[in-house]
Order: C-alpha cells, then sequence, then structure tokens
C-alpha cells in the first residue's frame, strides 16, 4: 500500500458538509485531510436543488448571515441569488406555507403574501394556476456544483488537503481515541476524527460503537431545456424544491423518495424513470407555461435521513476525538453553517453561535430496531406513491 501522510484532523466524506467543515478548519491554520471513497459531491450533495432557506433550524441564522458573504469567503463564485418564491394552488397549501413566513418572522426575517397578478410578474411561468403564495426575503439558492468546487478549492488554498477514491475499511484505537483510519489505500494517522460520510455515516460510526440511525434513498432531479429568464429563480411549490440557472434550465426534484434497502458502495445512484415523469408533471403543474420545455438530463443522488428527519451533529464521549454529522438530507443549503459548527466542536468543543443540542445522538438512544418499517420507508414506499 502506498505511504499516506496523516492529518491532526481526518474528515471522512467528501460532500458539502465535510468539504465546509474542512475549510473552517484549514481557515483557521488546522491540518486537515478530508479523504472520500469517490469523487467529492458525487451523491447529493452535487445532485440537489440548490435551497438556502432552512428557517426551521438552529443553524438558520448562521446560514442566512453566511450565505451572501461565501463568495468573497471562499474566493470563488456560488452563483447565490437572495429570496424565495413559494406557489400555491389551494388554500390547504397556502396555510402550509405560511409557517415559513410566520417562522422566519419570529427570527426577524420579512415575507410578503403574493396575489395571483403578482405571481404574473415575478413568475411570468406559473400562468394564471396558482391562488396565491409568498415573497420570502430570506433564503435563496446557489449553484450545487460551483459551490461545492469551491471549498474544495478554499479548503486547498488554505492548505487544507483532499484525497479522492480513498475508502474507509476501519479504524484504529488507542487509549480510548482514534489514531488512525484504515482505508484501502494504507492506514492515515489522526489527533481527531470528523465522520461525514454522507449515507455511509450510519455504518462508519456504529464501528465506533454509536451508530448513527438513518436510512438511504435516491433523490432525484430533472433539468429543463433553458427558458427565457424569470425576474427570480428560486421559486418552490407543488412539493418540489430547485431553480432556474443562469442559463434559463428549470433543475427540479421533489420526492416521493425511492427507498434503497442495500446501498451499492461501487457505483452511484442512476435516475429511476418512473420518479423522473413523475417531477416532470409536477413541474409542469407548477409552471404550466413551461409544460412545453424538453427534459434534457436528469440526475440522482443518494442522501441520508434520519427518524425525525433533523440533523445529527455531535461529539462522542467515546472515543473523545470523534465527532459525527449528518444533515439528513438537507446538507447544502446549511453548509456554511454547519461546517462552522463541527469546526467549533472540534476545536472548542462546543458550539459558540447557536444551541444544537437537539442534533445530540443521543435522543436515538431509545429507537426501536424496527424503525424503518414503522415509518413506512421500504424500497417499495415509491412505487406504491406512484401508483396511487
Amino acid at each position: 500500500m502506498e505511504q499516506v501522510r496523516g492529518a491532526s484532523v481526518v474528515i471522512v466524506g467528501g460532500g458539502v458538509t465535510g468539504l465546509s467543515a474542512g475549510w473552517w478548519l484549514a481557515r483557521d491554520g488546522v491540518d486537515v485531510l478530508v479523504i472520500e471513497k469517490g469523487m467529492i459531491g458525487w451523491e447529493a450533495s452535487g445532485r440537489n436543488g440548490g435551497g438556502c432557506s432552512h428557517h426551521h433550524s438552529p443553524l438558520f441564522m448562521e446560514e442566512q448571515r453566511l450565505w451572501p458573504q461565501m463568495d468573497a469567503l471562499l474566493g470563488y463564485p456560488t452563483e447565490f441569488a437572495p429570496s424565495r418564491i413559494r406557489l400555491a394552488s389551494s388554500e390547504h397549501q397556502m396555510g402550509l406555507y405560511a409557517r415559513a413566513l410566520r417562522n422566519a418572522e419570529r427570527q426577524g426575517f420579512r415575507s410578503e403574501i403574493l396575489d395571483p397578478k403578482q405571481i404574473r410578474e415575478l413568475v411570468p411561468l406559473a400562468g394564471d394556476t396558482m391562488i396565491g403564495g409568498f415573497f420570502y426575503h430570506f433564503g435563496g439558492h446557489a449553484n450545487p456544483h460551483r459551490t461545492l468546487q469551491g471549498y474544495a478549492w478554499a479548503l486547498q488554498d488554505h492548505g487544507g488537503r483532499v484525497m479522492q477514491h480513498c475508502a474507509v475499511t476501519g479504524f484504529r484505537m488507542a487509549g480510548g481515541k482514534v489514531t488512525g483510519v484504515e482505508t484501502d489505500r494504507g492506514v492515515i494517522a489522526c489527533d481527531q476524527l470528523v465522520i461525514a460520510a454522507g449515507p455511509q455515516t450510519g455504518r462508519l460510526s456504529a464501528m465506533l460503537g454509536h451508530e448513527v440511525p438513518m436510512a438511504s434513498a435516491r433523490a432525484e432531479m430533472i433539468v429543463t431545456e433553458p427558458l427565457p429568464l424569470m425576474p427570480y429563480g428560486g421559486v418552490d411549490g407543488n412539493g418540489l424544491y430547485g431553480r432556474q440557472t443562469l442559463r434559463g434550465n428549470l433543475a427540479y426534484g421533489g420526492g416521493p423518495h425511492e427507498w434503497l434497502d442495500v446501498l451499492d458502495n461501487s457505483a452511484p445512484a442512476k435516475p429511476a424513470t418512473p420518479l423522473m415523469g413523475h417531477i416532470g408533471r409536477r413541474l409542469a403543474e407548477l409552471l404550466p407555461r413551461a409544460s412545453h420545455a424538453r427534459i434534457i438530463r436528469s440526475w440522482a443522488g443518494v442522501i441520508e435521513n434520519t427518524p425525525d428527519g433533523r440533523p445529527v451533529i455531535d461529539r462522542l464521549t467515546s472515543p473523545d476525538n470523534v465527532v459525527v454529522a449528518t444533515l439528513s438530507s438537507v446538507g447544502f443549503g446549511l453548509s456554511p453553517a454547519s461546517g462552522h459548527a463541527i469546526r467549533d466542536l472540534v476545536v472548542d468543543g462546543a458550539c459558540s453561535f447557536a444551541d444544537i443540542s437537539s442534533f445530540k445522538l443521543a435522543r436515538f438512544a431509545e429507537l426501536e430496531p424496527n424503525w424503518r418499517e414503522l415509518q413506512g420507508w421500504q424500497a417499495l414506499a415509491a412505487q406504491e406513491a406512484l401508483a396511487a
């Protein structure tokens, strides 16, 4: 095997969470190495809607503070655009989407209720089918591919390292701490370890006696041919999330999830035609004046979901030099803030800017062994939903 130089902090996982954490550590002068079993961002980090609006999270305030600065902080473009519009085709949806308005308002962020005339002006592709909507003066969207690459480049600019095609096979212990990461390219020594490996986080944390419970699912996005640019590119609704790119393409996704019983480590997830058609139909309902647009490509990535849908960001008590992190399928938008939180846990032992006690792994101590079945998170769930 090749000789691999160790690092003060080794991060397992080259998605946005691991890369952001690595960037935060490297910019503080910490010797950090990010290792990834495939290519960085090969799963959900590079295959998502690019939304940056998580008003329900304790990390929300830091997320909103950081996103407008990310181009300057990283030194590379993220294509971040502020604000978000959500459209409703029924009174039920209006009531549902108003929760974001009220929650953000409590945290000092402003929103507006839109009538059909305003919707036609702001979202020309929506036509006349929407009864109302909301203009959120917070959040926004960014380009996942550019942002991911920006994290990696900025990390390396500060002296950090990224090693791709390096699969973890185990860990070495001494004195109650992890002292090395065993990989198919050799043993990598470390003083501290961060496991932010997306769907692999549960398997890897179980090797240390602290399994993060999660279920894996295929997340799919479709991309249309370019269309005339709308005044605002970040438009949600009808159970979809996504954005209009700077070239005019509509890039959208949204369930139902195709739950995976067994995660194949050898290849990335492939799009599934039934899901692609389902997303395309709902996009035509959301933006009927784009219903003629051809779908020119689709992506699929594997996402991880905890039983309650909330992240885990926690420093273990034993081994006490390990931080585990999973953002439970909302990692992209929260990545500037989650990386900051992980940096704080590694360096200071506690998050300096938010109360993340609700992210502790201990909340799952009494979890039922068959929780996946109780949740209905099984491989056939998506097929049944599509047939309904």
